[in-house]
């Protein structure tokens, strides 16, 4: 399934000319997914109605798929029923947000509306509740899947809930989404306002370096900024990751000679199937360079985690072998030529047997 990038606007607590000017910046750097939430809408049926159709006919102007989150008391306060979708299909959306689920038939059956909206359903429990509503034979793809957010630090998800929570949406093929949080956006549905991430883990590192994390893990197909607005460096930031590929920054040593700085920068490497602890192997480049002298150099310290080393002229049949430190160890034969940054040490979790990766050179 294709990967995209998105945002959120909060029409009750924001200004329409920041939320067209905020859509039209995103939608030029390739962001296509906005979601919007109507938990706080307090106005009545018709003052929403035009609140929200009109950001969402600008949005969709701009090539946005637009989702707005609801629960029952919406549809309570605005007198709707779920019988009749037909008021989101007016203000434009392309799908709804279920905060909180039924019975399992409901949510089967709203899969067959006639508007054709998609029912997104909260991925954040690891209990059967989508087993139970795929036994009513729901429409599968008008139905999504989208984590919670948590405003309230120390309250978002753990790596392994939300790996086990994902694993159950993924393994139907449905399209999956979770949130991210800008460290500089301050606008969510709340008062408490502590970041907008779904993982505890995201709330305090860098925007783009939480979406890598999340589209690494395989199980996120969206990859949404929870508060707004998020700053141009980080919109831009977000864009320009690769989302298919896990693509480590490192900052290439000093002393780094021309042949390891090419093989760095190629674009095939990818983990070995034969793997080890000491080191994660690519092994392409002996191959591709071995005619290539390559004098030894910084190799007189022990390598430490997530640095990157190449085999220098004394390593044989393995010179021009490049290889990511995960044991520390030290070995003349090797030059290190660079480290991975600190903040995105954690990627190499996700560095498995036959794994394909690049580098982004930082220095």
């Amino acid at each position: 399934m294709k990967r995209e990038i998105g945002l959120s606007i909060y029409p009750d607590h924001s200004d329409p000319l920041l939320d067209q000017d905020y859509l039209k910046k995103a939608a030029a750097l390739g962001y296509s997914r906005l979601f919007m939430s109507m938990l706080e809408v307090s106005e009545g049926k018709e003052t929403v109605r035009k609140k929200f159709s009109s950001i969402i006919g600008f949005a969709k102007n701009l090539g946005f798929e637009t989702i707005v989150d609801i629960s029952p008391a919406v549809f309570s306060d605005l007198a709707i029923s779920y019988d009749d979708l037909s008021f989101f299909a007016e203000l434009g959306a392309d799908g709804i947000r279920l905060d909180q689920g039924f019975d399992g038939n409901k949510e089967a059956q709203l899969t067959f509306n006639p508007f054709g909206l998609a029912i997104e359903l909260n991925m954040s429990n690891d209990v059967n509740y989508l087993e139970n509503i795929l036994s009513y034979q729901a429409n599968e793809p008008f139905l999504y899947g989208c984590h919670n957010f948590y405003p309230q630090r120390g309250t978002g998800l753990t790596d392994t809930f939300f790996r086990s929570c994902s694993q159950r949406f993924k393994k139907y093929g449905l399209k999956t989404a979770a949130f991210i949080t800008s460290q500089s956006a301050k606008i969510g549905p709340w008062e408490v306002n502590d970041g907008l991430p779904t993982l505890e883990s995201c709330r305090d590192l860098p925007l783009a370096l939480q979406g890598k994390l999340l589209f690494a893990s395989g199980l996120i197909d969206t990859v949404i900024i929870g508060n707004a607005y998020a700053s141009d460096a980080e919109l831009k930031a977000l864009a320009a990751i690769n989302r298919y590929k896990l693509t480590f920054g490192v900052f290439v040593d000093a002393e780094a000679s021309e042949i390891e700085r090419r093989i760095l920068a190629e674009t095939n490497h990818f983990r070995r199937g034969d793997s080890n602890a000491l080191v994660a192997r690519s092994t392409q480049s002996r191959v591709k360079y071995r005619p290539i002298e390559n004098l030894p150099h910084t190799n007189q310290e022990p390598f430490a985690y997530g640095d990157i080393v190449i085999g220098n002229d004394t390593f044989g049949q393995y010179k021009n072998e490049l290889q990511i430190v995960l044991t520390p160890h030290q070995d003349t034969r090797k030059n290190k030529v660079g480290a991975i940054s600190n903040d995105e040490l954690p990627l190499l979790e996700y560095l498995k047997p036959w794994t394909k990766f690049a580098f982004e050179l930082l220095d």
